[in-house]
């Protein structure tokens, strides 16, 4: 059967829309309808029901779920292992976010390597919906994620708790700067919701981003402020290409390791184990940020929609 088939059913299935599916496998609607009209030919079942509000599984449709995700698990395990190239013993697939691979995916990995010599590491990048699909299928095995999905057959762990700050592309900057120079970057509801409490002024402004810490590299050389994790400007920091803003409230934003449970259990401790001594790496250098934050301020930081005190603005 055609695997093509299959990972489109499933796309249909989790979006609910033939042209949600679409956009997301990079094909034209028709394309989808197509296969998933071949598919239904091949079964001899219809497998979704059609209207204006989108595509809902019929009952078989429901009862094929499982078994296309069983069959793109096992394609996947089949893809990896036939693929591990000559010298190499096993193979594991990593996943993470953008701004998660600098610092802590490729840390990650170096650590791994000198762990294990003999293994045979694939990365992919994506937003949490795309790696959360790619575990489910097996396409992946573990993810470093911002807003992880609970989901069958997945674990989760908290691994580091990040701190975004405010930097701005300027010396000596201060809040009462900010004004016209700042890019919002949408780090989720949460953070949304608590810069508008904070910080209503600087919430409409005429640049929205949510490309992650990438957004440092553009406010550099553009006079421009943003919110970006602390451990991941220290290099521009130290190259005095970003300043901290004092006094600017910090924002906790946790990051979470995800992995198939079927993952084999010493694969599986090898991963968690190395990525954890990463972390606390990656924790070390953002105390360093933090510190300096705190030295250059005139009163204690607060968290972004609270106060010193931990209460609610």
């Amino acid at each position: 059967m055609d695997i093509a088939l299959i990972r489109t059913f499933i796309e249909v299935a989790a979006t609910g829309s033939f042209a949600n599916a679409a956009d997301r496998l990079f094909v034209t609607q028709s394309a989808v309808s197509l296969r998933v009209q071949r598919l239904e030919d091949t079964l001899g079942q219809t497998l979704f029901k059609r209207s204006k509000a989108g595509a809902e599984l019929t009952r078989e449709g429901q009862a094929f779920e499982h078994y296309a995700l069983s069959l793109t698990k096992l394609w996947e395990e089949a893809r990896q292992r036939v693929g591990i190239p000559e010298g190499f013993t096993e193979s594991l697939s990593l996943g993470a976010q953008y701004s998660l691979w600098p610092g802590l995916g490729f840390r990650w990995i170096d650590a791994l390597k000198s762990a294990r010599a003999d293994l045979n590491i694939r990365a992919e990048l994506g937003m949490p919906d795309r790696l959360t699909r790619f575990l489910i299928e097996g396409m992946i095995q573990a993810a470093l994620i911002y807003t992880p999905q609970l989901r069958p057959g997945l674990a989760v762990e908290k691994i580091l708790e990040e701190e975004l700050v405010m930097v701005a592309a300027w010396p000596n900057p201060d809040l009462s700067s900010i004004d016209g120079r700042y890019v919002f970057q949408d780090w989720g509801p949460e953070f949304v919701q608590a810069h508008a409490l904070h910080l209503p002024n600087l919430t409409h402004t005429g640049l929205t981003f949510s490309l992650g810490a990438m957004t440092a590299n553009f406010i550099r050389g553009r006079g421009l402020a943003t919110y970006v994790p602390a451990r991941s400007i220290k290099p521009q920091l130290d190259r005095g290409e970003l300043y901290l803003v004092p006094d600017a409230p910090v924002f906790p934003y946790p990051v979470w390791a995800v992995w198939r449970t079927d993952l084999p259990p010493d694969l599986a401790d090898l991963a968690l184990t190395t990525l954890r001594q990463v972390a606390q790496g990656a924790l070390s250098e953002q105390d360093d940020i933090i510190h300096r934050l705190e030295d250059i301020s005139d009163d204690p930081l607060e968290t972004l929609g609270h106060g010193v005190d931990g209460t609610t603005t």
